[in-house]
């Protein structure tokens, strides 16, 4: 009788959990429909609940006046009714939000060698979210709970692909309740922060050079993480804002079982964990408006990816050490917004994702690249109402990976996105 190899084990989660868990291309920066069409460049606009993720400081302004609305225009220059003669605002109460994004990933790769391509689309993959913000009429302090899925997806490829040795199928569930807490200092400075609480869960499956098309390793394991995020807005003018948003690394232990599948010759199930580090990353924002129909928002958003090196497999046959060297990255991010006078908003965004998996650690799972991401929405406001509409499509532009391994061959992405946010306030 044949036994697993612990080396196949390892290639395994090489080619696998980590791809699964990490890179730039399954962040999920699209919290909200209003965001999303703007290319999320929101961090110093942030004027609905979902503030709570792109900056939580925001939400400190909601119960002022919108910044994209005629009233903002005199809000900051004082006089009667206006914030700054208003101190810390004079009303209160309950605003809630509930949004979905779903999105469906096409991959096309052609194999170097003469090894055949594949077109690959995958089937729409939605992710909820949901957010509260609540404060006392006349209180400085502000308070939110978000719920929602800053990482998340899954891939895959047909199990007789030539790429089944390195990828057959991953996917990720992520998700974080983020309570948090907004000071308002001054008329135009507010903080806040609050602590995250996460919860993801992994899977893996792809074939083992042993005896066929039919071997296969599967993975599946999930972990818990605390972290916090934080954030800072200024609008020392009615046409400038400027925005913070900083989130902490989180370190997920993902723990489970791992599966090595030989037909007739071994079917082998052992306890298997591996400790994922997911990112930092800081958010700084700049929003103007010309006139008080107009906001235009500039974003440059980072991600620490620097911090993944080696992640470390723990399994009862023995560690095995998986190094990456990963490369920080960034999101530029562009939105412009329009007001109509039937309070109808369109928008439309702009982000330049930059590449964060070297050529070295690439894997089909996570076909990472330089990104192209094009938006466009409208919103409409009633007394208690609004609702946001959003298109997305995102493109990466054909990339080359030589590795002298399966992976080497041209790959090119493309996505779509719809996006969909209510808000009520009662």
């Amino acid at each position: 009788m044949r036994t697993a190899h612990p080396f196949a084990l390892a290639c395994a989660f090489a080619a696998g959990l980590p791809a699964v868990s990490l890179a730039l291309g399954i962040r999920i920066a699209d919290q909200d429909a209003r965001a999303t069409a703007r290319g999320n460049a929101f961090s110093a606009t942030a004027d609905n609940p979902s503030a709570i993720y792109y900056n939580p400081a925001g939400i400190s302004h909601l119960y002022s006046a919108d910044l994209n609305s005629p009233a903002f225009t005199p809000a900051l220059g004082g006089g009667k009714g206006s914030v700054a003669s208003q101190g810390t605002g004079s009303e209160g109460g309950l605003l809630t939000r509930l949004g979905l994004y779903t999105i469906t990933l096409g991959n096309q790769v052609n194999l170097s060698g003469g090894r055949g391509s594949l077109d690959i689309s995958h089937r729409w993959q939605p992710v909820p979210t949901f957010y509260a913000t609540w404060k006392k009429a006349a209180s400085p302090l502000t308070f939110g709970l978000g719920i929602y899925s800053p990482y998340g997806f899954g891939v895959w490829y047909p199990e007789n692909s030539p790429l089944r040795l390195l990828a057959i199928s991953g996917n990720i569930s992520y998700a974080t309740i983020n309570p948090v807490v907004s000071w308002q200092i001054t008329d135009t400075l507010s903080i806040a922060a609050g602590p995250t609480i996460n919860y993801a869960k992994t899977g893996l499956k792809r074939g083992i050079p042993v005896t066929g098309n039919s071997d296969t390793f599967e993975f599946e394991g999930a972990g818990w993480a605390l972290g916090m995020n934080a954030g800072i807005m200024w609008r020392p003018h009615h046409k400038h804002s400027f925005g913070v948003m900083y989130r902490s690394q989180t370190d997920i232990n993902f723990e489970g079982d791992a599966r090595t599948f030989l037909p007739g010759i071994l079917d082998n199930t052992e306890s298997a964990s591996a400790g994922i580090k997911f990112p930092q990353n800081v958010v700084i924002g700049y929003s103007f408006r010309p006139t008080e129909k107009w906001n235009l928002e500039v974003n440059v958003d980072w991600t620490d990816w620097d911090n993944l090196n080696t992640v470390n497999l723990q399994k009862n046959s023995g560690p095995v050490a998986l190094p990456f060297n990963w490369q920080s990255s960034l999101f530029y991010e562009f939105g412009a917004s329009y007001r109509f006078d039937n309070d109808i908003v369109a928008s439309a965004g702009y982000i330049y994702s930059e590449n964060s998996v070297p050529n070295e650690s690439f894997s089909p799972l996570v076909p990472d690249s330089n990104r192209h991401i094009f938006s466009v929405g409208i919103a409409k406001k009633w007394k208690n109402w609004d609702l946001d509409f959003a298109y997305q499509w995102a493109h990466g532009p054909e990339r080359t990976i030589t590795q002298t391994t399966a992976a080497d061959g041209t790959y090119q992405f493309d996505s779509h996105a719809i996006s969909l946010s209510a808000g009520y306030r009662f």
